[in-house]
């Protein structure tokens, strides 16, 4: 404690020294610089491990709130809530289990395929074999690459545990009347959101410091007294880890989010489009639709299980690529694991920074109405991205070396030049949180104008969509485009590596604000499925809508920080192919010629790939959504007094229960057993299609036709991804804008009846179009969980970088002399 006392009185004290314009030695400086392990230990484990606490006293937290029958809703409305509750959780137990029995399937082949890869090594032989075989290698990869997807797997489970045990308690806390129910729902929700943050993060540094320190030992000789300790292999064996983390990711994303969709436009096109005959429609969310648990099951697979592995995967790429390319740096290898291990540091200080943050919106500036919900959210972006600046500088300061030598780079780097990447890449993904918010919140004009849109029908309505997905991607791609520039410039790919991790370093507030959306989703339909009042409703679709919004948000910085992991991955790829190259062949030297005739097919191929793996997707959902309509249709059928149930008013059934008449119920299990096995079906395809390419291109074509090939899905798959994202979100919030009355008023009415003008202008007011929005709004259903980059791109650099020494030919990994304090 004392030590980690010194540590930020250090901090605090090199602020001032700064700010006098002292030249002398810092007393952070004094501490750090000598590279020792224990000062980096505290700087990781202190941060994540009180993350991880913090989590469990969040849960307990939320525990508290009970769930049995209080003021506000009648005993029959609790009853049914309880039984909602219980099934989506069964559901989404049973979804988990079939999911991750087939992930580990795939994990525990694809272990053998990257043991044999990475064991495989190249020599510098010119006269005996090309190849030799080192075991020990391979098999620290994949044990890193095991202990990755199965830290990926607990952090996803988590977090869909946490959000279907929290969803019922938010519909509860709305009860409340007043400000004290906006409070109370919100901090519910997120509270829980904030469960999967922290705990998510601070389990990714944990697993990955202590990894990292187990393979110090193992890479570590002593030489004539001397420790000399092999920095470039220990972090090529660790960086199986982010690769694990992102197989999951893939999985995880792809089949939770055809489930998801598939259950959702099941839901909404069987009671809004079908309907129950006679003009009468039923909402998605009455518990009389077969496909409502599916639907709110799938909120949590999608958006929270696949979202916490996609950015978990995201965040462990980005460490490992960044210390991999950090010990390439002489300077930073020789003062230490202190400066190696600094990528870490960004995402500890983030995590406290987040920290702060939170009590921001729980307990010091709560939300008490409707308004306050988008402002508070903002707020978190904005203060995290402000604490963050201030300090990543004295800690950068501190533990890097204060200049470096870094190839691409033609003049000397310093550590202030890390830092303006860290910086850069915080900024940038703040920013385009921000755009994403303009774009997909109907608080702003451009999603209040498609909602407008739908005044001549849906067709007009699509074009209005399609066309603020592609306008919303401007922004943040010249941003990422901007921080790519800046950081190759300046600190060339560790820089890039850095910059992705300083997008990451908010990772749990995004991950919060993520997670609150699904659980205000799932609150809300719990409320109309048990029949609660009103005023419940009016509080989680606010909720909800924010919801949406901020999910969009998290697409925006997974979106982000994928394309500059890609980015930096390639870079690490082209690295290690070079070291077995003659160097007048050496691509991280002699760069890689855009106009040869196998890069620029291969750029052109590259860039089709994103739209291979949507168009799959795409159609999968599409299958799956057909099927779940089928089957609601069936139900209503065939099921005795289904469809006279559904189409009773809540008073009337609540009448026939109390004279003890038995109402009929939806076969909910059926529904969620066709998405199920649609989505563990149909995510194979995508999944081989991501890891394959990279590994067939490289064996048939080369190493120059892989870097094509990664540069084409990057650049495309990020464009492609925003527009549909943002597309998808509009929409939605949109269908809601006008469930609220929004545009009450403002459509003309038209019905084919001879009405006077006040009876006009009365029927227009009590129309909202909502009708017409149910098509746009099922068919941007389709788009996000189709978005490429987040689950694609970076992968498919982390399996060619796994591939690079048989691609390549020759390797040697030279050894660091260190003196660790």
């Amino acid at each position: 404690m004392l030590r980690h006392l010194a540590l930020v009185l250090g901090a605090l004290l090199s602020c001032l020294q700064m700010a006098a314009g002292s030249e002398a030695l810092g007393i952070l400086d004094q501490i750090t610089k000598a590279g020792g392990e224990r000062d980096a230990s505290l700087m990781i484990y202190i941060p994540a491990g009180f993350a991880v606490l913090f989590s469990v006293y969040l849960f307990f937290r939320v525990k508290a709130v009970s769930m049995l029958k209080s003021e506000g809703a009648s005993a029959a409305s609790f009853d049914e809530l309880k039984n909602c509750y219980e099934t989506i959780q069964a559901g989404a137990k049973a979804f988990l289990w079939a999911e991750y029995q087939v992930c580990t399937v795939f994990i525990l082949v694809f272990a053998i395929i990257v043991f044999i890869l990475t064991s495989r090594i190249p020599t510098m032989s010119t006269t005996g074999d090309a190849y030799e075989w080192k075991w020990k290698i391979g098999g620290l990869t994949c044990a890193s690459f095991l202990v990755g997807a199965f830290t990926s797997i607990l952090s996803g489970y988590i977090g869909m545990m946490v959000a279907v045990f929290a969803n019922g308690r938010t519909t509860v806390a709305a009860l409340a009347d007043g400000g004290a129910g906006w409070t109370a729902a919100f901090n519910v929700a997120f509270r829980s959101g904030a469960i999967m943050g922290f705990s998510n993060c601070g389990l990714a540094l944990v697993i990955l410091y202590g990894l990292c320190q187990i393979y110090r030992d193992v890479f570590t000789d002593v030489i004539e007294g001397r420790r000399y300790i092999q920095y470039t292999q220990l972090f090529e064996c660790v960086s199986g880890f982010g690769l694990g983390g992102s197989a999951i990711a893939l999985f995880g994303r792809v089949g939770g989010g055809i489930f998801t969709k598939a259950a959702d436009v099941g839901a909404d096109l069987s009671g809004k489009v079908i309907g129950l005959g006679d003009g009468k429609k039923l909402d998605e969310d009455s518990p009389y639709n077969p496909a409502v648990i599916a639907d709110n099951v799938g909120d949590n697979v999608g958006d929270v299980a696949g979202m916490g592995s996609d950015l978990f995967g995201s965040l462990g790429e980005a460490s490992c690529a960044a210390m991999l390319l950090g010990a390439a740096i002489g300077e930073i290898s020789t003062a230490g694991w202190s400066a190696l291990v600094y990528p870490l540091y960004i995402s500890t200080i983030g995590i406290c920074a987040c920290l702060v943050m939170h009590f921001v919106a729980t307990d010091i500036w709560p939300v008490r109405c409707e308004e306050d919900i988008e402002k508070v959210l903002k707020v978190q972006l904005l203060g995290t991205a402000i604490i963050m600046s201030g300090i990543m500088y004295p800690v950068t300061d501190g533990f890097l070396p204060s200049t470096m030598t870094i190839d691409g780079v033609s003049r000397m780097v310093t550590s202030d030049n890390v830092y303006g990447c860290v910086l850069f890449g915080i900024w940038a993904g703040t920013i385009i949180g921000f755009i994403t918010e303009y774009f997909t919140s109907h608080t702003y004009k451009p999603t209040r104008d498609v909602a407008k849109a739908c005044e001549t029908g849906a067709a007009t309505n699509i074009i209005y969509g399609i066309a603020l997905g592609y306008l919303s991607s401007i922004v943040p791609v010249g941003l990422i485009a901007g921080a790519v520039y800046f950081c190759l410039k300046t600190t060339g790919l560790y820089g890039v590596a850095c910059g992705a991790l300083g997008m990451l370093s908010t990772l749990a507030t995004c991950l919060t604000i993520d997670v609150y959306g699904p659980i205000s989703d799932n609150a809300g339909g719990i409320a109309e499925m048990a029949e609660f009042p009103p005023n419940v409703r009016d509080k989680t679709d606010a909720l909800d809508a924010a919801g949406n919004t901020t999910a969009a948000i998290g697409k925006g910085f997974a979106i982000g920080s994928a394309a500059l992991v890609s980015v930096s991955l390639t870079g690490a790829f082209v690295a290690r192919c070079s070291f077995s190259m003659s160097p007048e062949y050496k691509l991280n030297e002699r760069g890689v010629n855009l106009m040869s005739a196998v890069v620029f097919a291969f750029l052109i191929f590259g860039a089709n790939i994103p739209y291979w793996f949507s168009a799959l997707t795409m159609k999968s959902v599409g299958e799956a959504a057909n099927s779940m309509v089928r089957e609601v249709a069936r139900q209503w059928a065939e099921i005795p007094g289904l469809k006279d149930t559904a189409s009773l008013d809540f008073d009337t059934r609540a009448e026939k229960r109390a004279a003890g008449e038995k109402l009929a119920k939806p076969d909910y299990q059926r529904c969620i057993a066709i998405a199920t096995n649609a989505s563990l079906k149909e995510m194979i395809a995508p999944a081989a299609l991501v890891v394959l390419s990279p590994i067939v291109v490289g064996s048939l074509f080369g190493v120059e036709a892989v870097v094509g090939l990664l540069a084409g899905a990057m650049s495309s798959s990020v464009q492609l991804a925003i527009s549909m994202s943002n597309t998808g979100g509009a929409w939605d919030n949109a269908k809601k804008f006008t469930e609220k009355g929004g545009l009450n008023g403002w459509f003309m009415f038209r019905d084919g009846s001879n009405v006077d003008e006040d009876e006009f202008k009365r029927k227009a007011a009590d129309y909202n179009g909502d009708d017409v929005l149910v098509v746009p709004d099922a068919s941007g259903s389709y788009l996000p969980p189709s978005m490429p980059p987040a689950v694609m791109a970076a992968p498919m650099a982390g399996f060619a970088m796994m591939g690079a020494p048989t691609m390549s030919g020759q390797y040697m990994v030279p050894m660091t002399s260190i003196s660790d304090g």
